[in-house]
């Protein structure tokens, strides 16, 4: 892939741009091996112990993306929605090759709304003005959820006048919130949010399952690879067959949702009081009363739970489980575990916390092509 944004050096975040994508994804594959101990293309053989490597998934080389977190700079007459250069000046990257077609064709009328509803582009190094971000969802069918991240409450009655003009420049668009981000520091987004429109959630359609995202849900960037990575997962539940499941760091339900069926009791636990709502509505849906999701702290409610399941499933965040959890787990009855991991530095330290559950198949998913990131999904046994 060419980038003509990398080229001219306005924006360098697509650290392997230019790279042939073959290369990136056999490099991934090897610091994945290298990282894990594993024998890179060999598989072994029933009963030798050796971890067994799965075919890395590909994906797109542009157009994956699902989600566009745009930084909002210049003025009110011609907003930049991009990223903002070394001054703090707004870098205008609507034509990225990274976002789904659906999203690079709403940005053009988010800048035009920008303008007509007079929402003052943040000025970073002055402090001043008020709309800070914008962050777009594209889900499978196309609708759009579009956040507005504002300093403060004022221009929320503006948003409102002009919202059904941006709805007819957008008529997929399903979701439209204000996020309020007062303090001045380095995140995307604060923690209160005002959904201005009747529906309320994004439906995210994977592997026939219908997955609600609501504003302040996780849910990977990458559409295509993330069916995969649940595919996956599913087809090691489907072989094992456990009557129960914990699926820890659950998200929006994502492993939870697929690994379910009539004969087990699945559990999901998510800090997140948004996405175990969105869980809870996309479980509802499905008509799945025998899984649950409950709102806490992954590690408090295994340290606590009265019993252990057959398995577990953890996606936590890049840092890893922590030592508190790999300790439980290490000293739990649980026999497998799927983990799911955007960092094999923090995941080859996890293992090496819980040397009874030894890593038996490992995948690497190729969820951010053009970086160094990549995700990788590994069954544990205990033996």
């Amino acid at each position: 892939m060419d980038c003509a944004y990398f080229t001219a050096e306005r924006c360098r975040s697509c650290t392997w741009m230019g790279q042939p994508y073959e290369g990136q994804l056999a490099v991934k594959q090897h610091h994945a091996e290298t990282t894990l101990g594993g024998v890179g293309g060999v598989r072994g053989g029933e009963g030798d112990g050796a971890l067994d490597w799965l075919p890395p998934v590909a994906s797109r080389e542009q157009g994956f993306r699902n989600k566009a977190k745009m930084v909002v700079g210049g003025t009110v007459e011609r907003p930049t929605l991009g990223i903002l250069d070394g001054e703090g000046r707004g870098v205008d990257l609507r034509e990225c090759g990274l976002y789904l077609p659906g999203i690079r064709a709403s940005l053009p009328a988010i800048a035009e709304f920008v303008t007509r509803a007079s929402l003052t582009p943040y000025d970073v190094p002055g402090r001043i003005g008020e709309l800070k971000n914008v962050i777009v969802t594209e889900s499978p069918d196309g609708e759009l959820m579009i956040r507005f991240v504002t300093r403060s409450q004022e221009p929320v009655a503006r948003i409102r006048k002009h919202l059904a003009a941006l709805q007819a420049a957008l008529p997929r668009l399903a979701v439209v919130s204000v996020n309020l981000l007062p303090e001045h520091k380095a995140v995307v987004e604060g923690t209160r949010e005002i959904v201005l429109t009747e529906q309320t959630t994004l439906r995210m359609r994977v592997n026939g399952i219908d997955l609600h995202l609501r504003p302040q849900s996780f849910f990977q960037t990458n559409t295509e690879v993330a069916a995969a990575l649940y595919r996956q997962a599913r087809e090691w539940v489907t072989v094992l067959a456990p009557t129960s499941i914990w699926d820890l760091y659950c998200g929006v339900g994502g492993f939870a949702l697929h690994c379910a069926d009539g004969d087990r009791d699945v559990i999901g636990v998510e800090t997140s009081a948004e996405a175990v709502a969105s869980a809870q509505l996309s479980a509802r849906d499905a008509g799945l009363d025998r899984v649950t999701f409950r709102t806490g702290d992954a590690t408090e409610f295994a340290v606590r739970a009265p019993g252990t399941p057959g398995l577990v499933i953890v996606n936590p965040p890049r840092r890893g489980l922590g030592a508190e959890l790999c300790r439980w787990l290490e000293s739990s009855s649980v026999e497998h575990v799927v983990y799911s991991s955007c960092h094999s530095g923090s995941l080859a330290r996890d293992l090496a916390a819980m040397p009874s559950l030894r890593p038996r198949q490992a995948r690497v998913l190729d969820m951010f092509p053009q970086t160094s990131h990549d995700e990788v999904l590994t069954l544990l046994e205990r033996g």
